[in-house]
């Protein structure tokens, strides 16, 4: 498994090894002994699986506020995704910050977002599939968002036109509206 960072501090790219042959292939998505030797001691606590009918879809940037807030292993297992991380922890360096990549089936990518930090990802293909893991079981009354097109972040969203929102997502605040309680360094 190769772990590597990102221009936002804890955010990693995961990059399972595959193993194929004329059968198919094999991989691990996760190993608790590969994410400890990168410094990450998580305790997953609940799987989630997202389908998205249509090319477009942009769901996010949700977060969870302390003391439910949520780190993320996120992989595409069926089509592709443009996932995206923005830092929200006041007082960090890279405050409002982003960082995007492409996840999909065929890469077989995955990222490692910690808490403190917004995720929400776009659908690139029609018929996609998410699937993450958190630390977390979902709080709805700590659930909250950003809008995914605040200028003051700028994520270079690869869209081809309008996307396809929930009416929550199309209502978040903007990032110096939104609410957090994650201070850099604790």
């Amino acid at each position: 498994m190769k772990i590597t960072e990102t221009s936002l501090p804890g955010v990693k790219i995961i990059e399972p090894i595959v193993y194929g042959d004329h059968r198919g292939w094999f991989m691990e998505t996760y190993s608790d002994h590969w994410f400890k030797k990168a410094g990450i001691s998580i305790c997953f606590l609940q799987d989630n699986h997202s389908f998205s009918a249509s090319k477009g879809t942009l769901r996010g940037l949700h977060y969870q506020l302390k003391p439910k807030a949520q780190a993320k292993l996120v992989r595409c297992t069926s089509g592709a995704i443009f996932d995206v991380a923005v830092d929200i922890q006041k007082g960090s360096p890279t405050f409002g910050k982003w960082f995007g990549i492409e996840l999909s089936a065929e890469n077989k990518k995955q990222l490692f977002i910690p808490s403190g930090f917004a995720h929400g990802f776009l659908t690139l293909t029609d018929n996609t599939e998410v699937q993450y893991k958190v630390d977390q079981f979902y709080a709805p009354e700590f659930d909250r968002g950003i809008i995914w097109n605040d200028p003051a972040i700028g994520i270079e969203w690869p869209l081809d036109g309008p996307p396809v929102l929930s009416k929550k997502d199309q209502n978040s605040p903007c990032l110096s509206e939104m609410e957090s309680n994650f201070i850099y360094g604790e």
